[in-house]
């Protein structure tokens, strides 16, 4: 048997570090949130049960998690639409090249250079100037457009770089035209890369914090409203949004994963 080096056991237990600094405080809420009545905010857990988990679900002593999170959910599935669409036809448009094009794409992802709260307070700015009220469904809509619309993009255009174009060309051989071909041939071939934009997508728009801080007007967002209840909700109830939602999250792909198979047994 071979005998392992000094440098793999070392990159080994930095490897293991680093997986106990990504998960480890994920692991830390979900302990914490499965308490109790008398549950505490810290170590040790006194007892453990899903009264906190329950507790989410009711009206806490300032603001509730409710209506938040069906806002972030309705803003979420908003964005993922009209990036999955719009980042689909803009990347098909620069497989061509066209005057304008090197300039058009800097523009496109030059908000991901710019710091995510001069982008919010820009759009602050621009709607008041406009005389229009920021509210999560316009002015925030925008604000995670600026975020999640250019990173489709990039993902789209590496997407298409790998595309390859013969279906294409064959598909007009056998006489199809630009319409057919990319409902049956283009869209099909890449429907599995654009499901995971789409699901990209909507993580970045329902965890983003820092764009809609300035232009969701008067009603929060889900994490605005987590934010804002820190220095009031001094409960595990926090720790218990946080579990739900990432049950949330792996349940949307899941059921994203299974539909996609269920989707190509059928296609087959």
């Amino acid at each position: 048997m071979k005998k392992r080096s000094l440098s793999f056991y070392l990159l080994a237990a930095f490897f293991g570090l680093f997986i106990l600094f990504l998960y480890g405080p994920m692991i830390t809420i979900f302990i914490l949130s499965l308490q109790g009545p008398d549950g505490n905010l810290t170590f040790p857990v006194r007892s453990f049960g899903v009264y906190w988990l329950g507790q989410v679900f009711q009206e806490q002593r300032v603001g509730n998690f409710i209506e938040p999170f069906q806002r972030s959910l309705m803003l979420g599935a908003i964005v993922t639409v009209l990036v999955a669409s719009m980042s689909l036809l803009a990347a098909m448009s620069f497989r061509q090249r066209f005057r304008g094009a090197t300039l058009l794409f800097y523009l496109t992802i030059a908000s991901l250079i710019v710091p995510s709260i001069l982008i919010s307070l820009g759009l602050g700015v621009m709607f008041q100037v406009l005389g229009w009220p920021t509210n999560w469904f316009s002015s925030g809509l925008g604000a995670h457009l600026t975020w999640t619309l250019p990173i489709a993009f990039l993902i789209m255009l590496g997407i298409f770089n790998r595309f390859n174009p013969t279906y294409e060309e064959a598909a007009k051989d056998l006489g199809a035209n630009d319409t057919k071909t990319f409902w049956e041939i283009i869209l099909p071939l890449i429907l599995p890369s654009l499901v995971g934009v789409g699901l990209l997508t909507f993580t970045l728009s329902y965890d983003e914090f820092t764009r809609t801080s300035l232009v969701s007007g008067q009603y929060n967002t889900l994490p605005l409203e987590i934010f804002g209840m820190t220095t009031n909700v001094t409960s595990p109830a926090l720790y218990a949004v946080g579990t739900l939602t990432t049950l949330f999250s792996f349940s949307l792909i899941a059921i994203a994963f299974f539909a996609y198979r269920r989707f190509s047994e059928k296609s087959s």
